[in-house]
């Protein structure tokens, strides 16, 4: 029997944290480190969550084949259904990886999980961006899931800790600490951190109680976040559409989107509340669609769609 499933029980960790703190990315840099490993890592949706490119051998439905021996599983609302029809579909699998949605709440997750008899939890390992958490943990929509978010994790990744000074970053991180006194903690940029850290964490420990599973059921999300999706137009400015959903009158919590632009190249934007990046978007990724998150009290659908109209100057400038 494989050392790592004492019991015959596959071992589950589960990737946490708010909406744009870098699960995705460290979800990535697992499946290129497996090293021989089979994973299986079930996200969402594809769209939502894009696998990189580069390591997906074959696409069968809601299952990639990764590089290395790894599947990659979209579950949406059916994770327990796809959890119960793993072990058979995919007899080899080592180690169970489950990627939440930003609004999800890991602890509740993981407590549901652990009552299918195939599966034990490894870990709960929770996202925080050190620019923003604090901020967003006093907020009085977001406070309460941010703050169960963290009290869930046995890992907590203090992401990009490059966005902040040395004073600020070293107030957060003590913070954190407060908000997670049973996780230990490991400051990221980028979500650069040792895969090692992230897997087997309960493998040497009897497993611990969440302290969210004392608190009251999960938030209902519908009722808290509104989405929108988009088309985009081809000549779109992406450094100015990036420029005006950051603005704070727009409500945007998240956003990406796919350009094609004049020269042939597909670029991707992403936004994370008042930042943005731009970058080159993953082979195959089909353009013209813009995804945007928000609070369904704060949203400005109005200002999000006016964001993909030209302004007067550009028009004149292209006359």
């Amino acid at each position: 029997m494989s050392e790592t499933r004492p019991g015959g029980r596959l071992p589950v960790t589960v990737i946490g944290g708010y909406l744009g703190t870098g699960k995705t990315t460290l979800v990535n840099r697992l499946l290129r480190a497996a090293d021989g490993q089979r994973l299986a890592v079930l996200v969402n949706d594809f769209g939502a969550t894009p696998i990189d490119r580069d390591l997906i051998v074959s696409s069968d439905g809601d299952t990639l084949e990764i590089s290395g021996g790894c599947i990659c599983c979209s579950y949406g609302s059916d994770l327990m259904d796809v959890l119960m029809a793993l072990p058979e579909r995919q007899p080899d699998v080592e180690r169970v990886v489950i990627e939440t949605s930003g609004v999800a709440l890991p602890g509740m997750v993981a407590s549901a999980v652990s009552l299918l008899l195939p599966y034990r939890i490894d870990g709960i390992v929770v996202m925080a961006d050190v620019e923003t958490v604090r901020t967003m943990a006093d907020d009085a929509y977001l406070g309460d899931t941010i703050t169960r978010q963290l009290a869930a994790a046995d890992l907590l990744v203090a992401n990009r800790c490059d966005l902040v000074d040395e004073a600020s970053r070293e107030v957060t991180l003590a913070w954190l600490g407060a908000e997670s006194p049973s996780a230990r903690m490991v400051p990221a940029t980028r979500a650069e951190i040792a895969p090692d850290l992230l897997l087997g964490l309960r493998d040497a420990a009897p497993p611990r109680l969440s302290a969210t599973l004392a608190t009251p059921g999960a938030p209902d999300a519908a009722s808290l976040y509104d989405s929108l999706e988009l088309d985009l137009p081809a000549d779109i400015d992406v450094m100015e559409l990036g420029q005006r959903l950051t603005a704070s009158t727009t409500g945007v919590l998240r956003a990406k989107g796919i350009v094609l632009q004049a020269d042939g190249r597909r670029v991707a934007l992403h936004v994370v509340g008042q930042r943005f990046e731009i970058d080159e978007a993953p082979a195959g990724a089909r353009p013209g669609r813009l995804v945007v998150i928000g609070l369904r009290a704060r949203l400005d659908r109005r200002a999000v769609t006016e964001a993909l109209q030209p302004r007067l100057s550009t028009s004149l400038r292209s006359a």
